[in-house]
């Protein structure tokens, strides 16, 4: 297995190595840019992972390299919505986050009035659905953000029904 993956990997690099960043890929739905379904695979790939470490009981190390997680994870916030029939959101979301490093990231607009704020890690593993927004230290402020937080999806296809919270309260 772990021979067909670095083969798997290889190949699938040789050929990113050959699309420039707004080449259109072909991919379930409506085609993506090269930098989108790249991001997209990595999420993909982090996100599994991160199901085959738990199922194992091992944690893994996160690093900065999250940032792409987060960034798809914020720019997939209208999908969210849309996927579940919603209107997307008018008012706009900041998110402040730490990287691993202890590094600020930044995406949206400085002085919104929505925030999310916290660890780079719960707001992935939050957008990816792996945890429930209870079992973060992410904190939320405006209706907003606190709305997308509840229904955050990075991922294409039907909206996922999320995680329970292991702490048995919802923030």
């Amino acid at each position: 297995m772990h021979a067909w993956f670095r083969t798997a990997r290889a190949r699938s690099a040789e050929a990113f190595a050959g699309l420039a960043p707004k080449d259109r890929v072909p991919w379930y739905g409506p085609d993506m840019s090269a930098v989108s379904f790249v991001t997209a695979r990595l999420m993909e790939t982090w996100a599994h992972g991160q199901d085959v470490a738990d199922a194992l009981g091992v944690t893994r190390e996160p690093t900065a390299r999250l940032r792409h997680v987060a960034m798809i994870g914020f720019r997939a916030m209208p999908y969210g919505f849309a996927v579940r029939g919603l209107p997307a959101p008018e008012d706009p979301v900041r998110v402040e986050l730490t990287t691993p490093g202890g590094e600020p990231w930044t995406a949206g607009p400085a002085g919104a009035a929505d925030v999310v704020r916290g660890p780079m890690l719960d707001f992935c593993l939050l957008v990816t659905q792996r945890v429930h927004l209870a079992d973060t230290a992410l904190q939320i402020t405006g209706a907003t953000a606190r709305a997308w937080m509840e229904i955050a999806q990075a991922f294409a296809g039907p909206p996922g029904e999320g995680r329970a919270p292991r702490s048995g309260t919802d923030r």
